[in-house]
């Protein structure tokens, strides 16, 4: 299609104009004859049969006639006033009644037309009526136009007043098709269209907006899911290719004696088998000299730190230094603590920097960082700081990495002449469609297993009337020298949310757990870090038996003994929320428990939630139940900057069309890495129009 033609100002489509153009711009951001293009229906309405008046035999379905004018009667007064229209065809007669726009009504009937009328009916005293019918008059335009399936588009109150109601939107999209209808030139090259069985663009463009029929619909939504997917794996495995063509990286050849001391002498503990075969993976990265640009996706415990780690000795063994940036003071403080005590075992020089670190104890560390001295340093984003200088930075490891932007974590990439190897974690699972989707310009390894000796969590669910249930389990755990976690969600109280708030929470758990038998410490986010940190310290010496806090411990919190965790209000969070918290329990060798109190009634979606939990401790089985319930535009802030925006697939139900497009992109691409070919010219123009501002973010995870 002539991109010129796409690019037309709204405006000047006939039947829209200045005043409706800057409606259409500000409630439904149309702007240009491709914005209306790209308006899909949301659903589609029957009209593919005409009934006589005498098949009306149901209140639960839409009817459609055609009927003449035989009466009219206005009844009442002011607000209750209605109008009555009797019409009739040659099987019997049905009312027709309005209770809003009755002078409209009134002035658009004539006794004697006839008029095509669809509506549902509703009964009274075994009588058929029909209220607020959709009404035209009967000619064979009007037939024709509003026959088959018809498309139901979004539309607002103030498009309405102005005639853009759903009718009023389709009659601008067959205006549009009018225009452009000859000049919707196919972009995806024969041979694939064939090998797919794929609807010529402009017919499958035809049939979404107006389908002659459910066999064509289906056939139009197939083929612009397809062209939709095929441009997004276009997009991300053109960036992926490009990366790893730059022929820039440093290579790391050597696995020298910091790895091999740390892997035989300082772990304590053996690897699983998929931590080893991670590092594999890895390892065959760093060897050659591309900038390796890999995501590692691991559940709550699995030991991704500790591979992130033994990776970081490889960049050390050759020359290199390495950094590793978390999204909160907590979790950088969390990873210093665990790394520091393998650190020291090889004489290996770590330091921490966050926002809380004061100035005069940064300077020792810039210093021996920019001298090359300092070999790993591990911080927040005051690692992006401009003052923070490598003297050789190898490998930047990033955790939880959907926190940060792809533009903050370039800044940390530019640290350095040659870009470092990139290695982003998160211990978030996400579903293979969306990881094909968000990150597919990455290479993924998953570390499926849980290290020897870790029993899986009991979850359970309690209710509000079950509360002493729970402190009586709490103090039976306590009794055996266990810790208990209690996480609320709000610090304050909400007065829109009816929710246990953790002040509140702390009084009632005081109460029941009294000094001196009982101490508790309470940590939220409003704390500030010195005082957060010594209540964290108390729990951590076993000093405290009960932390009461919000989901400030969501990540970074890593105390063996913990074994108890009660999450309050638990049909308030997200499952991927929950599963997190859920994992701040079971790092040590005992059995560790989760118990989901919640309201004594709670929605279908919080239960579905509730029961997937109790179910499962499968991070990736969690993730995809997540997708189902939420949808994956509620999870798609993980997604990267610049990505294409989906309008047409749904990740959760058309992952075999992913499939297919992501392999036919990678063929493509692996043909004509540029989509410099004739053949290709239509998926370049197209990719082009999609993301015309795109930065080079191939170096950038």
């Amino acid at each position: 299609m002539s991109s010129s033609i796409l690019d037309t100002d709204i405006s000047f489509l006939r039947g829209v104009g200045p005043a409706k153009a800057q409606l259409m711009k500000a409630d439904l951001s149309i702007s240009t004859f491709g914005d209306l293009l790209y308006l899909f229906p949301f659903r589609y309405v029957d009209r593919s049969k005409i009934n006589t008046i005498n098949e009306i035999r149901s209140d639960d379905h839409f009817y459609q006639i055609i009927g003449t004018v035989v009466g009219m009667q206005t009844i009442g007064v002011g607000r209750g006033m209605r109008l009555n229209v009797s019409v009739q065809d040659r099987s019997g007669s049905i009312d027709l009644v309005w209770f809003q726009g009755i002078k409209w009504i009134k002035a658009l009937l004539k006794p004697g037309d006839s008029y095509l009328i669809f509506g549902k009916p509703s009964s009274f005293n075994g009588k058929y009526s029909i209220v607020h019918p959709d009404i035209e008059v009967a000619n064979e335009q009007s037939i024709t136009l509003s026959t088959g399936l018809q498309p139901v588009y979004s539309s607002t109150e103030k498009l309405k007043s102005k005639g853009l109601d759903s009718r009023g939107l389709a009659r601008l999209m067959r205006t549009l098709f009018e225009e452009i209808a000859s000049r919707i030139e196919e972009i995806i090259p024969d041979d694939i269209l064939q090998q797919y069985r794929l609807l010529p663009r402009a017919h499958a463009f035809w049939n979404i907006h107006f389908p002659q029929n459910n066999y064509l619909l289906d056939q139009a939504r197939r083929r612009l899911k397809f062209e939709e997917l095929l441009l997004v794996q276009l997009d991300l495995l053109k960036l992926k290719l490009k990366r790893t063509g730059l022929g820039v990286g440093h290579a790391f050849p050597v696995v020298g004696e910091m790895f091999n001391k740390c892997y035989s002498e300082v772990l304590p503990f053996g690897l699983t088998n998929a931590q080893k075969k991670v590092i594999r993976e890895i390892r065959k990265d760093l060897y050659g000299q591309k900038q390796m640009n890999r995501l590692l996706q691991g559940d709550v415990g699995s030991g991704k730190t500790i591979v992130s780690f033994l990776v970081m000795l490889i960049a050390i063994d050759n020359g290199f230094q390495a950094c590793l940036m978390a999204p909160t003071e907590i979790l950088a403080q969390q990873h210093y603590v665990s790394i520091k005590k393998l650190a020291d075992q090889l004489d290996l020089s770590i330091a921490l920097i966050t926002g809380s670190v004061p100035q005069s104890a940064r300077k020792p560390i810039l210093a021996s960082l920019e001298s090359g001295e300092l070999k790993i340093l591990i911080g927040t984003h005051a690692l992006l700081e401009e003052v923070v200088k490598f003297n050789n930075l190898g490998i930047a490891v990033i955790d939880e990495q959907h926190r940060f932007g792809v533009q903050q974590r370039a800044s940390l990439w530019s640290k350095n002449s040659i870009p470092p190897h990139i290695l982003v974690m998160t211990a978030t699972p996400i579903p293979r469609t969306l990881a094909m989707t968000l990150y597919g310009d990455l290479d993924v390894s998953i570390i499926d297993e849980l290290p020897p000796g870790r029993k899986p969590i009991q979850t359970r669910h309690f209710k509000d009337a079950q509360r002493l249930i729970v402190f009586h389990f709490m103090k039976t755990q306590i009794a055996l020298g266990r810790q208990v976690y209690v996480v609320y969600p709000l610090i304050d109280e909400s007065e829109t949310l009816d929710l246990k708030h953790l002040t509140e929470g702390f009084e009632a758990i005081s109460r029941e757990f009294p000094l001196p038998d009982f101490a508790i410490s309470m940590v939220h986010g409003q704390l500030k870090p010195a005082e957060k940190e010594y209540e964290m310290a108390r729990f951590k010496k076993g000093e405290t038996q009960i932390m009461v806090a919000t989901t400030v411990i969501e990540v970074g919190v890593d105390v063996p003994n913990a074994s108890v965790m009660v999450i309050e209000n638990a049909e308030r969070f997200g499952l991927s929320q929950l599963h997190q918290l859920r994992g701040r329990v079971g790092r040590g060798a005992d059995q560790s428990f989760c118990l989901l109190m919640t309201a004594d009634k709670i929605s279908p979606d919080a239960k579905s939630r509730i029961e997937t939990m109790v179910r499962t401790n499968n991070g990736f089985e969690i993730a995809e139940a997540d997708l189902e319930i939420r949808g994956p535009g509620d999870l798609s802030g993980t997604r990267q900057s610049g990505m294409i925006e989906l309008k047409m697939a749904n990740l959760l139900t058309d992952g075999p069309i992913l499939e297919a497009a992501r392999n036919k992109a990678f063929e493509i691409l692996t043909q004509d890495p540029e989509l410099k070919l004739p053949v290709n010219s239509g998926l370049k123009e197209r990719l082009e129009r999609l993301s015309p501002d795109r930065k080079d973010w191939s170096r950038v995870s």
